[in-house]
């Protein structure tokens, strides 16, 4: 990213720029800053988009042989075209014969670092890589925009925000939005601005039902679950982060008995520090066994829908039951 934003600076740029990577959000964010960088304002005559995978590469390659009109350069952007994973003809070659005005931008959802036009990106342009941000980056980012606002916010009312908006940074500006229009006129953010208007990210009401099954509060997981159902979630994605939270838990619990400190534990699982505090909380109610075996029930209950010997909504509100009891 820095490299990025060195050739943005400079006013030195490559010739071909590949964008990827999971933050969307960034990824749009610094397209943008690319695309206003590369294109004077108004000029639509040397600035061209394809997307989508029936982008053709002769297309591509015979509007990069197009001379600019009255300008320093052409710019081609390229989103989601399917090149970095399929097999792609003719590019790989065209990348490394590039005329000099010519400037392409591939921005894509999915890459196969081992394809052609990975490697071409790679030896003759820039590849940046846009990932999930640790917890700490997302917090300085959103302290960032609460102290542009003038507001005030608590680590643990930060923590309990991150917590129920994850870690997609898009999300999380969409959320915080909500947020400071609700508290419009005041300085500080609580706990109970956040609960009143922040939407809460499926897995995390996963998590909620972990709890209550921990706890045995079979109401309550059974709740949760029919508020799912009304969201038209369906009832074996919520089996499959039945058994992916178990699974984290169990994780947790080995780490830890590892002699693994939160941070560490985060990095070898991919869960931010603070969420990891959660997750320990509840390691330490379950047996590694009883873990396992929980995370089995839910692969033998998926087994079960499969062979059409139980339905999937009447196996889940089971499983729950027998957790919770």
């Amino acid at each position: 990213m820095k490299s990025l934003q060195e050739d943005i600076k400079n006013q030195d740029f490559k010739k071909v720029y590949l964008l990827c990577g999971e933050e969307d959000y960034l990824k749009k964010q610094y397209k943008e800053k690319l695309k206003n960088a590369l294109v004077p304002d108004g000029d639509t005559m040397n600035f061209s988009i394809f997307e989508g995978k029936k982008t053709e590469p002769r297309a591509v390659i015979d509007l990069g042989e197009t001379m600019p009109f009255f300008a320093e350069r052409r710019v081609i952007f390229l989103e989601d075209t399917g090149f970095f994973k399929n097999q792609c003809q003719d590019l790989p070659e065209y990348l490394g014969e590039l005329p000099e005005y010519l400037c392409m931008v591939f921005v894509e959802s999915e890459v196969d670092k081992r394809s052609r036009m990975y490697k071409a990106v790679k030896k003759y342009g820039r590849i940046v890589e846009f990932g999930q941000q640790d917890s700490n980056t997302i917090m300085r980012w959103v302290l960032g925009i609460l102290n542009r606002e003038g507001r005030k916010i608590t680590r643990s009312d930060m923590e309990l925000f991150l917590t129920k908006t994850g870690t997609d940074m898009g999300n999380i500006e969409r959320e915080l939005e909500k947020l400071l229009c609700y508290t419009m006129g005041r300085e500080v953010i609580t706990k109970e601005d956040i609960e009143a208007v922040c939407t809460t990210q499926i897995s995390n009401h996963i998590f909620d039902m972990i709890r209550a099954m921990t706890e045995k509060n079979q109401n309550k997981a059974l709740e949760l679950y029919y508020d799912l159902l009304a969201l038209k979630e369906p009832p074996m994605r919520i089996l499959f982060l039945i058994a992916r939270q178990f699974n984290l838990i169990m994780q947790v619990k080995e780490l830890a008995a590892e002699g693994h400190d939160q941070s560490s534990i985060g990095k070898k699982t991919g869960l931010q520090p603070f969420v990891v505090r959660n997750y320990m909380t509840y390691a330490r109610k379950y047996t590694t066994e009883a873990l396992r075996e929980a995370v089995e029930e839910c692969v033998s209950t998926e087994a079960k829908v499969k062979t059409g010997i139980m339905t999937d909504a009447m196996s889940v509100e089971l499983l729950l039951v027998k957790f919770s009891r």
